[in-house]
């Protein structure tokens, strides 16, 4: 009998899902075909999380009925009912790195506008040649958290297909970072020449923007568009390491120090702003930064037996 929680079904079922998506028999539009990749890509991420625990997908009720049936606890004839896609998407990026929630949530919204929109573009606000290569980009990372690979998830024929919108989305990272860079050092020169056109120049000077996200967390990190200082954000803590220092025969001072993963850089300067984690790596700037957390938002508090 197959689970509805069980990794191997749920891999099995997007790999049914991918293979109808890329049917090129022309019966298909691109409509269609976005849609079988969009409801893969959510059964990816459940297959990849459950991999490693399937309380991971169970939506939690009162009855806690889904939690013990993903636990084993609990057998019969109770329906299984798994988390949203934007819970499982918001795991999968805490949990696989460099999986993106904003651009998953994108594929969707669009699907979820495709099918209850009743005047909505749906997939249709980019056309499939940009499509296809920010999807697979999203999808690559849960097939390689599955431990398969391409030609495990869409076969071997079709193998080809996948890599070639993986390299496009590369040059397109590339090219966007480069752009964001090289938009940043003119603006900067421009205004430190004097040649800004009026009205931009009323608006722009070094400083005048707070273009910072304001995330839980932060360091310094040099803007690699025009050397200044610039701040690299995150709310995500990957790793934590306490210190103990002894102050007295029964007290300790406690401090922590913490690794956060890297989701946003931004320079007061020239204004640039890496808004993503494949940014960032492209523009040469650290994944991930270590800096000083509040023991209190770490240490678990006591709870008594009475």
């Amino acid at each position: 009998m197959l689970l509805p929680y069980d990794h191997k079904a749920l891999w099995v079922k997007a790999k049914l899902f991918i293979n109808r998506a890329m049917d090129d028999d022309g019966c298909r539009s691109f409509d269609e075909q976005a849609l079988w990749a969009s409801l893969s890509l959510e059964l990816l991420a459940k297959a990849a999380l459950a991999r490693v625990n399937p309380l991971l997908i169970a939506e939690p009720t009162e009855d806690g009925t889904n939690l013990l049936m993903a636990s084993g606890l609990m057998e019969g004839d109770a329906r299984f009912t798994s988390v949203k896609a934007k819970t499982l998407f918001t795991r999968c990026q805490r949990s696989f790195k460099p999986f993106n929630l904003a651009e998953a949530a994108k594929i969707t919204n669009a699907r979820n506008e495709y099918l209850h929109g009743g005047g909505g573009v749906g997939f249709a606000s980019l056309p499939p040649h940009a499509w296809w290569p920010r999807y697979w980009a999203q999808a690559v990372i849960l097939i390689s958290a599955l431990d398969m690979e391409i030609g495990d998830f869409v076969g071997a024929d079709r193998e080809a297909v996948v890599d070639a919108h993986l390299s496009q989305n590369a040059k397109n990272i590339e090219h966007r970072t480069e752009a964001l860079i090289e938009r940043a050092k003119q603006r900067l020169s421009q205004y430190r020449s004097g040649t800004l056109p009026a009205r931009i120049a009323a608006e722009w000077k070094p400083g005048s923007v707070d273009v910072d996200a304001g995330l839980k967390y932060r360091t310094v990190e040099t803007c690699p568009a025009c050397g200044a200082e610039g701040r690299l954000e995150g709310d995500t803590v990957s790793d934590t390491d306490y210190h103990y220092e002894q102050v007295s025969e029964e007290d300790f001072d406690v401090t922590v120090s913490i690794t956060v993963d890297a989701d946003y850089f931004s320079c007061p300067t020239c204004q640039l702003v890496l808004n993503g984690y494949e940014l960032i790596v492209q523009a040469g700037l650290p994944d991930s930064f270590e800096t000083e957390g509040d023991p209190d938002d770490f240490i678990e508090p006591e709870y008594g037996n009475d």
